[in-house]
């Protein structure tokens, strides 16, 4: 016998995640600042030390041995070849506004044959950004962690504040006269919202909301060389976000995450031992006499009344999946 469900639903009801909707957010939590970012920096380097869990040869290791020995005025005459040495990709970012002398984390990662970085040390290395130029030097002892459970990752780790800046990147943001904000989600009518505020919080038309990601700020006169100041400010207003009608699915793991304003048509759908019926506030749609939910239902009660009754995550997948196909749920599904 089938298990039948009626759900009496309004047409705009809110989604478990509408709760952080109705939430001020600060703008530095939901813009970035064009400019002020990290950069990637890259190097190749050798971690010596190891022991006999190295690369034991090959021709990028020979090759760097024999180029390292040289610059300290050795000059072998074999080819060099030893497990204790492992060739290694090191990577950092470059945080914004960093200056000479700033220390950074850096990751390492092998490219040979070494079956472990444990115990090893980073001879130094400089890392270079995408123009080429080198922006910091790397180099200490690795630190792989687990060792003592046993490191899943032997031939990866980190340098905790083992790297050095070298050069910066001039921005000048004190000189600048306008900036650019960029919307982490992009949505119109938070756009529209930041313009509002900024220009109502400054008292001036400043903000241009110029697409659904790009909010451009000119700098007020009295803010002129004072612009840390101004971010200071600008960046602590608050403003309702908003975000589209969205179920996101992943249907290896099962999860299902809702937001946005998520509406439903009066709509009857079987699947396997469930029946189900949405109906509207007026009541229309084929009557049932079983279990009914009040009108002011939300997508968390409608997940917990399947879950009651015995629904599995595949089956609210598919019950999802067929009232967007049949055009009852007005929202975006997407599938990860």
């Amino acid at each position: 016998m089938k298990k039948i469900l009626a759900l009496t639903f309004i047409l705009s009801f809110s989604v478990i995640a509408n709760t952080a909707i109705t939430k001020k957010i600060r703008l530095k939590d939901i813009v970035s600042v064009k400019g002020v970012r990290d950069n990637p920096i890259v190097g190749y380097g050798l971690v010596v030390g190891l022991n006999g869990t190295g690369d034991g040869g090959g021709e990028i290791t020979n090759t760097s041995l024999q180029r390292m020995f040289q610059k300290l005025g050795l000059n072998p005459k074999s080819e060099l070849s030893s497990k204790n040495v492992a060739a290694v990709i090191v990577s950092a970012k470059l945080p914004p506004f960093a200056r000479v002398g700033q220390k950074i984390d850096i990751s390492i990662s092998s490219i040979g044959d070494a079956s472990s970085l444990a115990g090893g040390t980073l001879l130094v290395t400089p890392l270079k950004g995408g123009d080429g130029n080198v922006y910091a030097v790397a180099n200490g002892p690795i630190s792989i962690g687990g060792l003592k459970n046993g490191a899943k990752f032997a031939t990866a780790g980190r340098i905790p504040s083992g790297g050095t800046v070298e050069r910066e990147l001039e921005i000048n943001f004190d000189k600048k006269t306008a900036l650019r904000l960029s919307l982490e989600n992009p949505d119109f009518t938070t756009a529209a919202r930041i313009e509002r505020t900024i220009n109502q919080e400054l008292g001036g038309r400043y903000a241009i909301a110029k697409d659904a990601t790009t909010v451009d700020l000119i700098i007020p006169s009295q803010y002129k060389r004072k612009v840390v100041q101004l971010m200071a400010i600008v960046e602590n207003f608050t403003v309702h976000t908003d975000q589209s009608a969205k179920i996101v699915i992943n249907e290896r793991t099962g999860t299902i995450v809702a937001g946005g304003d998520i509406t439903l048509k009066p709509v009857a759908i079987s699947h396997g031992d469930l029946t189900i019926e949405i109906k509207d506030e007026q009541g229309q749609g084929t009557p049932v006499s079983t279990q009914f939910l009040e009108q002011k239902t939300t997508l968390n009660d409608l997940v917990k009344s399947l879950n009651a009754l015995g629904a599995k995550p595949e089956d609210l997948i598919s019950i999802f999946q067929t009232l967007k196909k049949n055009g009852a749920l007005i929202g975006e599904i997407e599938l990860l």
